[in-house]
């Protein structure tokens, strides 16, 4: 459930509680109160303090035990309904030992109020009144629902990381079993090919030959070959065997390409917060292939880097001044590809094209927002 729909159901919650407490309050015989307006404020005040039961439990928890002993010294022999809600949501947020300790407070100080002027009761009729305004039964079924909800959620929490845990490490295997088959059945024939395209080469020139195109381009494709494939073989290896790279880690990837020439800037805006250790390894990741693909095919002499933090989002844009136009856009690589599986995994959007203004841009939000 999102943020906005629990406060929502919060406060019907506390409305409703508010609203069967007056209910009950003006069932009362008026002759027997003294202080009706009072006891009418506490009612109401005790049942809307459940509207913060999630953000304050233990807060909520004293509030409404003290409007339920305020009302019931005025005389409103009324239910204490909100406390045993206050219970119910201070047992599932984990504070159980204030909870029981409040709940034992509780059943000590109502027959105590009950004596007190003016109800001028005997000892069993305060007693009989206070059991009636708060069962043990009562308060052992709101806590133990409340536990009972606690260790549920507890479950599904531990049964989600389990998953993800036993998703990440059947990921990391599958990278690693593709870095050994494409270094086993890849690595070999390429060096092969560049090996005897660079001999070729060399004894073409050492004779003075003239050296065919068709073999320039062959030693040309075998060293983009092999370091396109040294590139992906790092990649595929730092993901499993070396510490996850993240945003902390964007400054020395932007000092990195200041120093192979590209005159590249890192802006960073909004609050810094913590985000998802996913979203976190994606944007570092979005960044990197950007100013990758820049350095290596966009003829770009500047590149942006802008990192957004929003209450629910966050937001990377990478932008560079190369020769792409929407005239002229270059053809999706696998790099684009891989971003955007990455974002859509994620639930996020990934805006990948040239500007009207010349050069490109690499826009993608991520959600981080909170989980109900």
């Amino acid at each position: 459930m999102s943020t906005g729909r629990a406060v929502v159901r919060d406060w019907v919650i506390a409305v409703g509680v508010a609203v069967v407490l007056l209910v009950a309050g003006w069932s009362v015989d008026p002759a027997t109160i003294d202080l009706g307006p009072l006891g009418y404020a506490l009612l109401a005040a005790g049942g809307l303090a459940l509207a913060a039961r999630r953000r304050a439990p233990i807060a909520v928890l004293a509030v409404t035990g003290l409007c339920a002993v305020g009302y019931q010294a005025v005389g409103f022999d009324v239910p204490a309904v909100a406390f045993l809600f206050a219970v119910y949501t201070g047992v599932r947020a984990g504070h159980r030992v204030v909870t029981v300790v409040a709940a034992m407070l509780m059943l000590v100080v109502l027959p105590l109020t009950a004596l007190a002027p003016p109800q001028d009761l005997s000892l069993g009729d305060a007693l009989a009144r206070a059991r009636g305004a708060l069962e043990v039964a009562w308060l052992i079924a709101a806590g133990a629902a409340g536990e009972a909800l606690r260790q549920a959620e507890r479950r599904a929490d531990e049964a989600e990381r389990t998953r993800e845990e036993t998703a990440r490490r059947r990921a990391d295997e599958e990278r690693l079993h593709i870095a050994r088959e494409l270094h086993d059945s890849l690595t070999h024939q390429i060096s092969i090919i560049k090996v005897q395209a660079e001999v070729a080469v060399h004894v073409a020139q050492r004779r003075g030959e003239a050296v065919p195109e068709t073999l320039l381009a062959i030693r040309e494709a075998g060293r983009e070959a092999s370091r396109e494939l040294r590139a992906t073989l790092e990649a595929l290896r730092d993901d499993s065997r070396n510490p996850p790279r993240g945003l902390d880690h964007l400054p020395e990837l932007v000092q990195r390409a200041r120093m192979a020439g590209l005159d590249a800037t890192l802006t960073v805006r909004g609050r810094r917060q913590a985000v998802p250790v996913a979203v976190d390894r994606t944007a570092y990741r979005i960044v990197q292939e950007s100013l990758t693909n820049v350095a290596r095919h966009a003829a770009a002499a500047t590149a942006s880097v802008h990192v957004d933090y929003r209450p629910d989002a966050l937001a990377i844009r990478v932008d560079d001044d190369g020769a792409a136009t929407p005239a002229a856009a270059p053809p999706p690589g696998v790099g684009l590809l891989g971003m955007r599986e990455r974002v859509t995994a994620l639930g996020g959007h990934l805006h990948a094209a040239p500007r009207d203004e010349g050069g490109f841009t690499v826009h993608a939000e991520l959600p981080v927002g909170p989980s109900a």
